[in-house]
Parts: C-alpha cells; structure tokens; sequence
C-alpha cells in the first residue's frame, strides 16, 4: 500500500476524534486522546511498538489552543513542576528582519513567574548573531530584554558535556554559562526547518544550547568544530538527539528540564530565516510536556492532520526529519508514544 495513503488511513483513526473534540472546547476540556502508534511512524508496526513501551510509563503532552499569555501558563501549570535554583529560559531570539520568533508580550508573564533568564547561544552560519555583541543587540531590538536578562551562554566559550549512548558524539558542546543554570525551562516555537527538517523541542536543545563550535560538531556529526558541513542527513540528524539527550542527562536525567512548544505562525523556515516563506497551516495551539520526543512527535502528528500542510509536510520527508525522532527514542531521550490532554477552558 503506497505509505501516504497508509499515513490518512491511520490518521482519520487515531486524529480525526482528537481534533474533533478540540473543536469543542467546552465539552472536550479535560479529554484524554491516546495515542498508542504515531501515524508517522514508519519502521514498528503498533503492536511492536506497544509491546516495546509497555515497562514505561507513556508520557502526557498537554495542550490548548489558545495561544495566549494565559494559555501559555494554562501549559506550563499542567505540567506541575517545580524548578530548582536558577532558572534558565530558552528560546530563539530570531534572525532579522522579519522571522517568526516567540512575541516576547506572549512569554512574558511565565518568564517571570519563574524569575527566569532568557539564555541562547551565537550562531554558526553568520548573520546577525554570530557575535554576542551583534546577538544581545538582536535579543534588544526584539524585545527580549525588556521582559528579563538575557544571557548568551557562550560569550566565554564553551563547556563539555557527555554524552552517553550516542551514535556519533562524544561530547557535546555548549555554552559555558550552561552551568550557571539549575533548570531549563525550554519554550520552542514548532516550525519548518531548512536542514533539520522541522524545529522543535530536540532542535532547541541541541542545535539551540550548542556554542558556536557545539553546533559545528552536531552538524558534522562529530568531525569537525569549525563548520556546520560534512556529514550526511541521518548523521546530522541523530546527532542532534545525540546532544538533546546529553543536554537531558546534565539536568538530573530530565528532572530539571520541561518543554513547551508554540504552534503559531507555522512557515517551512527556520526562526534563523530572516525572510521566511508565510505559513500555509493554521495557528494549532500550545503543547507542553517533561518528554520532548513526545512534544515534538505530537506537534508533527498535528501537522499531519493540518488542512494545507502539503509544504511543511514536503519538507519534513525531503530531510527525512522524522528520523530524529526515531534515533531520539531509541537512545533513551523520550518516547514517541503520548498520551494528548486537552487543557481548554
């Protein structure tokens, strides 16, 4: 059966009654919709799947579809957690002139409900952030300074995580002023991404937490630190749940770290695309979870269900993104399998 129909056919099973309900606020709030095997999961039939999962609890993404300051919280609240110490923020804070980073007026409120520092890092390909002064301009020109300080990680270099079971790193690099952080609160904006495919929850701990020269080794896959060239697809790709996991593993194995995901303003391209292409989906909602293979899965599954969703999809299976999910899972970063609560008024 040819794998696009096969992907509908599971689709208008497992989605349609979630989305369904979604469209009732009202009479919905609360729901749980199980989801046991994503539909676009490609190489464990559900059974397998199920079977292989079943020792483990299946993780809970919350979500509302309202985007909002008071839905914001609304996610962040479900998640019943309690940061310790110093409280890390992350978040991109967009390439100029015009890409579609976080509306600091949306985080406002939940970044400083938890006394939190928004933290990045400079990029890796030029542009307006390859430098922190040129990157704290940024973080100021867009109004991220106004609601908190603002810290890029690696304005002093970098420090070096393990990494533990990873298929190409040995280390991942991070800014050096990773440590000055008990808990990270990750708050991605779920989108299009020029090579990874998608950005999401993985994407911003790995990619995102990366120094200049971290980001170089994830795209090589480990070869080098000084360019983001020389490493085929896969191998770029499971090496960002290389990083993520390590990234994970540092915060007391997922205990200091939760993640949020905003499905707005859904264009193909990456936050790093000053002029990115205009999105073709809907505004979908917030998503929030302690498992960012679960995030992340979710938001994709929602996109797969989405009317217009032909060129993000498109794009999605160009770079074979989904392949960051599988590999995530398979080391031990989280789980594909969720369990999707409806947390509408």
């Amino acid at each position: 059966m040819n794998i696009k129909r096969m992907i509908g056919i599971v689709l208008s099973m497992v989605m349609i009654p979630y989305l369904v309900a979604c469209s009732n606020t009202k009479d919905s709030a609360n729901e749980v919709a199980k989801v046991n095997s994503s539909p676009t999961k490609s190489s464990t039939s559900p059974s397998t799947q199920s079977a292989t999962n079943s020792q483990k609890e299946t993780p809970i993404v919350y979500m509302t579809t309202d985007i909002s300051s008071k839905g914001l919280m609304a996610a962040y609240n479900a998640l019943n957690w309690a940061p310790e110490g110093n409280v890390a923020v992350k978040l991109s804070t967009g390439e100029p002139p015009s890409s579609n980073y976080l509306d600091p007026k949306l985080i406002k409120d939940l970044v400083q409900s938890v006394n939190g520092t928004i933290v990045e890092c400079n990029t890796a390909y030029g542009g307006s952030r390859i430098s922190t002064a040129m990157h704290m301009q940024v973080a100021k020109d867009h109004g991220f300074t106004e609601i908190a300080k603002v810290d890029i990680l690696d304005a002093d270099g970098s420090m070096s995580l393990p990494v533990v079971g990873g298929a190409h790193l040995k280390e991942d690099l991070v800014g050096s002023h990773f440590s000055n952080y008990n808990s990270y609160l990750v708050l991605s904006h779920f989108k299009g991404h020029e090579m990874a495919g998608f950005g999401g929850a993985i994407k911003n701990i790995s990619i995102g937490l990366g120094s200049s020269e971290g980001k170089c080794l994830i795209h090589t896959a480990g070869k080098y630190n000084s360019t983001i060239y020389g490493a085929n697809q896969d191998d770029f790709l499971e090496s960002m749940g290389d990083a993520g996991k390590a990234v994970s593993d540092s915060l007391k194995n997922g205990k200091n770290i939760v993640y949020i995901n905003v499905m707005n303003n859904l264009s193909i391209d990456c936050d790093c695309n000053g002029y990115p292409a205009e999105p073709e989906i809907d505004d979908i909602g917030i998503l929030a979870s302690t498992d960012p293979v679960a995030l992340d899965q979710a938001c994709i599954d929602l996109v797969y269900a989405a009317k217009g969703n032909e060129s993000l999809v498109g794009r999605i299976e160009d770079l074979n993104g989904l392949h960051t999910l599988e590999h995530a899972e398979k080391i031990g970063l989280g789980s594909r399998n969720y369990k999707l609560v409806n947390i509408n008024d």
